[in-house]
C-alpha cells in the first residue's frame, strides 16, 4: 500500500493468468513431463490454427525466434540487415549473432515505427532482409513494407514481439507475411512466462526451425538421430506452453480490454495540463494496435524535472512506469560500431524523452483516470 495515496501500487505491467490456468500448470507438474512435450505440440497447433493454419514453432524466447528466422533466411556474414534503432537491443542484437550488420533507419515521429520512406535510401547490394519492429504492438504499413521487400528481393523478418492481437486491415499479424516472430513474455499481452512462436512460410521451414531449436538434431525411429546443422538450445517447456494455452481463448477479451483503456486514456489527457504542456501521445489507432503500451513523450523543454524526475513523481503517487526504450544505436556495443548521437534524431529524442504509462487488462478505468490525475498535476506543477 502506497503511503502517500493509500491505493495500492499500479504497477505499469501486470500479467493476467486465470485459476483454470494455475490448475493447469499444476497438472503438468504433476504428469512429470516438464520439458518440450505434448503441451508444446498441442501449444503450436493452436497457435498454428489462430494464425490462419501457417505452420508455428515455438521457442524459450522472441529473441531466439528473431535469431532462428534469420539463420532459416540465410542471413550471415556480409549481409546487411534494415531495422530501426527504437527497439529493445535484442532486435539488433540478433543481427550481430548470425554474423550480419545492422543498418539503422530512423523513425517517423508520428508511430514510433521505422519510417518505410526512408528504408529505400538504406538499401545496398549487401542488403538481404528488412527486420521492422511494431511498437507497443502498432504494426508499419504492410502494404508498402511488402512492396519494397517484393521490389528490392529481400526478406522480412517482423518483429512482432509485442503485437499478438494486433492486425492489417483486419488480418492478423502472423497470418500474412514473411517470417513473424513474436514474444511471450510476462509483459506481452500473451505470456507464456517466457517464450516466443516464429510463425513460417512451409513445413520445409518448420523442420529446419525445429532443427535450429534443439541443436540440430534429426530424430528417426527409436534409435536414429542425425545432425546437419548447427543449432542450439531454445526450446520451450511443456510448463511454460501450458500457461500459454491458457492464455490464448483470452486475447480477443485482453485485446479489447486494451483498447478500452487506451481510448479512455485520450479521454482524460486530450485538453488536460499535460497536453497543454506538450506532452504527446501515441497514435490513435484503434483498429490495427493491440495497445500492448500507452507511451507519452515528456515536452523536456518545458520542464524543470528530467524524464528520471517525472517518473520518481509517479512512483511516489504509487503509480508505475517504464522506458521503452533508449535509442539502442547508443549503446556502447553500437558506438563502437561507428554509430553516435545525431544519426537517428527521432530515435534519439523518444530515446530521452518517452515514458510508458501503466496498460494491461485487468486494470479499470478508474486506474487510467488516477494515472492521468497524476500526469497533469506533475506537468502543471512543474513547467519552467
Amino acid at each position: 500500500m502506497n503511503q502517500a495515496t493509500q491505493l495500492p501500487f499500479l504497477p505499469f505491467t501486470r500479467p493476467e493468468i486465470d485459476e483454470e490456468t494455475i490448475a493447469g500448470v499444476v497438472e503438468v507438474l504433476r504428469s512429470g513431463w516438464i520439458t518440450t512435450g505434448p503441451q508444446n505440440q498441442r501449444f503450436e497447433a493452436e497457435l498454428s490454427a489462430y494464425f490462419g493454419g501457417r505452420p508455428v514453432r515455438t521457442f524459450n524466447s522472441g529473441t531466439a525466434t528473431m535469431e532462428i528466422a534469420l539463420r532459416i533466411a540465410g542471413i550471415g556474414p556480409g549481409d546487411e540487415v534494415i531495422t530501426t534503432p527504437m527497439s529493445w537491443v535484442a532486435t539488433a542484437n540478433v543481427i550481430l549473432e548470425v554474423g550480419a550488420t545492422p543498418v539503422f533507419v530512423d523513425i517517423d515521429p508520428a508511430t514510433r515505427n521505422i519510417d518505410l520512406a526512408l528504408v529505400e535510401r538504406a538499401i545496398t547490394p549487401r542488403t538481404r532482409a528488412i527486420l521492422p519492429v511494431y511498437l507497443a504492438g502498432l504494426p508499419v504499413n504492410m502494404d508498402r513494407l511488402y512492396e519494397l521487400a517484393g521490389a528490392h528481393k529481400l526478406r522480412v523478418i517482423e518483429d512482432a514481439a509485442q503485437a499478438m492481437g494486433s492486425s492489417w486491415k483486419g488480418r492478423r499479424i502472423g497470418a500474412i507475411g514473411d517470417l513473424v516472430s513474436f514474444s511471450f513474455h510476462a509483459n506481452k499481452n500473451l505470456t507464456s512466462i517466457e517464450g516466443g512462436a516464429l510463425v513460417l512460410n512451409n513445413e520445409d521451414e518448420a523442420r529446419l526451425a525445429a532443427k535450429y531449436r534443439l541443436q540440430g538434431v534429426t530424430r528417426t525411429g527409436f534409435d536414429g538421430m542425425e545432425v546437419d546443422v548447427l543449432g542450439g538450445k531454445y526450446n520451450l517447456t511443456d510448463v511454460a506452453a501450458r500457461v500459454g494455452l491458457g492464455q490464448l481463448p483470452h486475447l480477443e477479451r485482453f485485446t479489447a480490454q486494451r483498447r478500452a483503456l487506451a481510448s479512455h486514456y485520450f479521454e482524460s489527457l486530450v485538453g488536460g495540463a499535460a497536453t497543454e504542456a506538450g506532452v504527446q501521445l501515441p497514435q490513435a489507432d484503434f483498429e490495427n494496435s493491440n495497445w500492448h503500451m500507452f507511451q507519452i513523450m515528456l515536452p523536456l523543454a518545458k520542464l524543470s524535472i528530467d524524464r528520471a524526475g517525472f517518473m520518481a513523481k509517479l512512483h511516489e503517487r504509487g503509480i508505475g512506469s517504464g522506458v521503452h526504450y533508449p535509442a539502442l544505436h547508443l549503446f556502447k556495443l553500437y558506438r563502437d560500431r561507428g554509430f553516435g548521437p545525431g544519426m537517428f534524431l527521432n530515435a534519439e529524442q523518444f530515446g530521452r524523452a518517452g515514458v510508458t504509462l501503466p496498460l494491461f487488462s485487468s486494470m479499470r478505468r478508474e486506474d487510467v483516470e488516477r494515472v492521468c490525475r497524476a500526469v497533469n498535476e506533475i506537468c502543471e506543477h512543474n513547467l519552467i
